[in-house]
């Protein structure tokens, strides 16, 4: 069973930064991308960046510049967003995901895992 755990969500004034975290735990050997997506009131779910096992990254036209994705080096499970300059459109619940899990022994998960999301407000 894979799970995935969120943190580092909150308050934040226009402008400011946050960071956010998640680790996949589960008998993991690898995952092939790590995703962060965020979903506003009313709106559909939208992808903000996403970072591959070999280092690719890629970012909604509406972050980029502003938001970092990144994964830790030394056990590829946890994945982080770095978000600066944020300004009150990117309140939103985000969401981590991650895609091609391959767990012990050597099964791979092609259907995606999601975690339960946290919550970012950016006041104006």
């Amino acid at each position: 069973q894979v799970h995935l755990t969120e943190s580092g969500g909150g308050l934040a004034e226009a402008g400011g930064s946050l960071r956010l975290s998640c680790e996949a735990s589960g008998n993991i050997i690898s995952i092939n991308v790590m995703s962060w997506y965020r979903q506003a009131p009313g709106k559909q779910r939208e992808l903000v960046a996403a970072h591959t096992r070999v280092g690719t990254t890629n970012y909604a036209d509406s972050v980029k510049g502003r938001f970092t994705i990144s994964r830790d080096d030394t056990k590829s499970t946890t994945v982080y967003l770095q978000m600066n300059s944020l300004k009150p459109e990117d309140t939103a619940v985000y969401i981590c995901a991650a895609t091609g899990i391959t767990v012990q022994p050597r099964d791979f998960i092609p259907e995606p895992y999601w975690g339960q999301g946290t919550q970012v407000t950016v006041s104006s």
